[in-house]
């Protein structure tokens, strides 16, 4: 595969699924309100068993056209990020947000009907920012503070300041992004580390701290000592040479 080839498919891969599950929301909005249903119904209801088919059901629904556009955007953008960084464990991280964070509502939240695909976008924000700064990889902390520029003012959704707001629903996302990061923290992208493959110099008899200044710069057949030949000449004397 070229180039060019592997770039289209990284892209169809990186905006499919976001595209294709915002895609399925605005359907099933058109279809509520074309065909005048009530779908909140489906929605999750705390701690009775009617209420457990919100945990799928819950993300796909919205209260309005303004709700569901309201996280149209972010869906797109932190799940193309998720899937453009994160291609091994993304359908993974997405699965296991889009459930844990609705079984936690399910078990914690206040007896109403909760609604909307919030909760996966706070937990697609937390893993995403989490995710890189524990990595430490240059491109997924850059990625990190693009979101906590984007979507940084999301932490106050997770207080209970509005009514009508299913806080729970974003507190319970939130975590489940943390504890994604933090479980599937050895997947992917990893830390960039540079090993030197070099022989260590305590068994390197040539390393250059065993050389004296000048060994350093001299190569090693200009090392063996010079041979030197010394010629006597014999003086007119009688006198004898000393004997050592």
């Amino acid at each position: 595969m070229d180039l060019k080839a592997q770039q289209r498919s990284k892209q169809f891969h990186t905006w499919f699924f976001p595209v294709a599950f915002v895609f399925v929301l605005w359907v099933i909005k058109l279809i509520e309100v074309v065909f005048h249903k009530e779908l909140f119904r489906f929605g999750l209801y705390p701690r009775e068993v009617k209420g457990l088919i919100g945990v799928i059901a819950a993300p796909l629904l919205h209260g309005d056209f303004s709700h569901l556009f309201s996280n149209t955007i972010p869906l797109l953008v932190l799940g193309a990020g998720l899937f453009y960084f994160y291609r091994q464990i993304g359908y993974k991280v997405f699965l296991f947000i889009y459930l844990v964070s609705g079984l936690w509502v399910w078990i914690s939240a206040r007896p109403s009907y909760h609604i909307g695909a919030s909760g996966v976008v706070y937990g697609l924000a937390t893993f995403l920012f989490l995710s890189g700064v524990i990595r430490q990889h240059k491109y997924l902390m850059a990625f990190s503070l693009f979101v906590v520029f984007l979507y940084g003012s999301l932490i106050w959704g997770i207080l209970p300041l509005q009514q009508g707001i299913s806080w729970e629903s974003h507190l319970m996302g939130a975590l489940a992004g943390i504890v994604s990061a933090i479980y599937y923290r050895k997947k992917g992208l990893q830390k960039e580390q540079f090993v030197w493959e070099d022989t260590p110099d305590d068994e390197d008899e040539n390393a250059l701290w065993k050389q004296t200044e000048i060994e350093k710069f001299i190569p090693d057949e200009q090392l063996q000592p010079p041979n030197i030949t010394y010629t006597y000449k014999a003086k007119h004397s009688t006198e004898k040479p000393e004997e050592s």
